[in-house]
């Protein structure tokens, strides 16, 4: 099945549905592949992560303290990242009928079926792949550092994973999530143009996107 571009206008969004899913591909295995429980990529990323930190205390010359400082700059540029691919990756403008498909079926069938539990995260098995393109990229720039960076950001992806996750899946909670909770509802049911960022409003304050 295929998505149509009358699906995605340039600055339109389908009407969110309140349950149900849908298919995207007739191949059975591309579609199984483009589903997952929210539990596999966190907890892939996490154990990765740890593998990672272990690395870097035990085989590198860095001090703990370079180590921990590399860490947290690795958690705030997920902040950074999370917030330009929603933006501009995420909500591509659709102005062809190619964009259309690949906005679509990226984040656009999200914003039509937002509390489907299976497309709350990117799938494993492109999500290996990116692991291996950032992690190769960051190890291009940074070299032995990258084992102390890399783990920040995938920390922070995780993190983003399980607001991501509790945001839509659950009620809103009566405690600090809620206030996730109101400010990414916001973006689904009352202007997409705004509050892009998930796991933090940091950036759509920065950059004049944030809305109350």
């Amino acid at each position: 099945m295929q998505a149509k571009i009358d699906d995605f206008r340039p600055g339109y969004h389908a009407r969110p549905k309140n349950n149900g899913t849908k298919q995207l591909f007739d191949n059975p295995i591309l579609e199984a592949l483009s589903r997952t429980h929210i539990m596999v990529p966190i907890s892939m990323w996490l154990v990765s992560s740890v593998v990672l930190m272990w690395y870097a205390f035990t085989y590198t010359d860095m001090s703990n303290s370079a180590i921990g400082g590399l860490f947290v700059g690795g958690f705030f540029i997920f902040t950074l990242f999370e917030y330009i691919l929603h933006r501009f990756l995420y909500h591509l403008e659709p102005k062809t009928p190619q964009r259309a498909k690949i906005q679509y079926t990226f984040h656009g069938v999200h914003h039509e079926y937002p509390k489907d539990k299976t497309r709350l995260a990117m799938p494993p098995a492109l999500a290996i792949f990116m692991w291996l393109a950032f992690f190769g990229f960051f190890f291009l720039i940074m070299g032995e550092a990258s084992y102390a960076f890399f783990p920040g950001f995938l920390v922070g992806y995780s993190g983003y994973l399980a607001i991501h996750f509790i945001v839509h899946a659950y009620a809103p909670p009566k405690n600090f999530f809620k206030w996730l909770w109101i400010n990414h509802s916001i973006h689904h049911y009352k202007n997409e143009d705004s509050n892009y960022g998930v796991s933090s409003p940091l950036w759509d304050h920065i950059f004049g996107t944030y809305q109350k």
